[in-house]
């Protein structure tokens, strides 16, 4: 069984709660409130900015010259076609580009780019992919999901995203990640897939308190 494999079937309670998530009903559903699709539009471009780096340090860590191109593509991928979306909603939801550039990250936000940059820029090649892989890969699956709902794709909100998230060119960059997760597990301690595995569940973890956060439009709890 493959690694990927491996920590999917293990982790699949803690995995199924982000598909579970309200959020990610009521979007799928169309009944989802559009103030909190709004929060989370502006947190998850914030979120993207921080994001698209784990690209340009998985660039550096490769050691392959197709797998440097493929993050570069990525990174292109990230910052012009899923930041472009966010850009759209932003205008639809009379969203400034100031306020979007001027936007205070979530403590959840912060906590979750943090722990992934950490991951990223104190591990292996392999610690970077198992930290970005979560969002990437339930993304996908979430946005296929939600795809197969009646109506979902053709909302005048939330259709967007779904179109995105489920289309073959996402698919196929969760796809090569989730086989380069495979190719650099390859030869690990059991120790060292424990970690990845640590890391992976951490994220997913991280997935789901995001989806949280953006339901209840959490920030500071008190202005210090």
């Amino acid at each position: 069984m493959k690694f990927s494999e491996h920590i999917y079937e293990k982790l699949q309670p803690v995995w199924r709660k982000n598909h579970a998530h309200p959020f990610v009903r009521e979007m799928g559903g169309g009944t989802l409130d559009p103030e909190k699709f709004r929060f989370y539009m502006v947190q998850d471009y914030l979120y993207l900015i921080d994001y698209s780096k784990l690209f340009a340090i998985g660039a550096i860590k490769a050691n392959r010259v197709e797998d440097m191109e493929k993050f570069s593509a990525l990174l292109h991928s990230t910052m012009n076609e899923e930041m472009a979306l966010h850009r759209q909603y932003a205008e639809r939801f009379g969203i400034s580009s100031e306020e979007l550039e001027q936007a205070e990250p979530s403590p959840i936000t912060l906590a979750y780019t943090h722990y992934m940059l950490y991951s990223a820029q104190n591990g292996t090649l392999a610690d970077l992919v198992a930290a970005l892989l979560p969002c990437m890969w339930s993304y996908w699956e979430i946005g296929k999901e939600l795809s197969e709902i009646p109506g979902a794709i053709d909302h005048e909100l939330y259709g967007d995203w779904i179109k995105m998230y489920s289309s073959e060119e996402f698919g196929s960059l969760a796809k090569w990640c989730i086989d380069l997760l495979d190719k650099t597990a390859k030869g690990k301690s059991p120790d060292e897939l424990l970690k990845l595995e640590k890391i992976f569940l951490n994220t997913t973890r991280y997935e789901h308190m995001f989806w949280e956060m953006a339901y209840n439009q959490e920030m500071w709890h008190h202005d210090d």
